[in-house]
């Protein structure tokens, strides 16, 4: 079971990376990124207000740490990245949610060799 990597918390950290970071947009997330040369990969989550209720914001940001956790499991160190969720994210194939943030992070160059392993013989 892959960890979990380390998580960005505070404000300034997450507003840090919305101004000076790239923006990737895909129809079920929302990936903004900032390169931190020799800083380990940290993630942070957020879903706003306009989601829903409570119970679907968790959800959302529930599906998107699961997301994260499979796919950044081996991801290269020195990146920031803050996960948005969207209105189709709570309720999208997980699938489909996994090939959303993979073509987010290669958009974005966070990851360019996380392709999808075959499946062993």
């Amino acid at each position: 079971m892959p960890a979990r990597p380390p998580r960005l918390k505070l404000r300034r950290e997450f507003r840090r990376v919305a101004a000076s970071g790239q923006r990737t947009a895909r129809p079920g997330l929302v990936l903004q990124s900032l390169a931190a040369p020799g800083a380990p990969l940290r993630i942070g989550f957020t879903a706003t207000k306009k989601l829903g209720n409570a119970v679907v914001r968790n959800r959302t940001k529930r599906r998107l740490r699961e997301a994260a956790r499979l796919l950044l499991a081996e991801a290269p160190p020195g990146w920031d990245l803050v996960l948005i969720g969207r209105d189709a994210t709570a309720t999208r194939d997980f699938k489909t949610l996994l090939g959303d943030l993979r073509g987010a992070l290669k958009q974005a160059g966070v990851a360019t060799a996380l392709a999808p392993k075959a499946p062993a013989p």
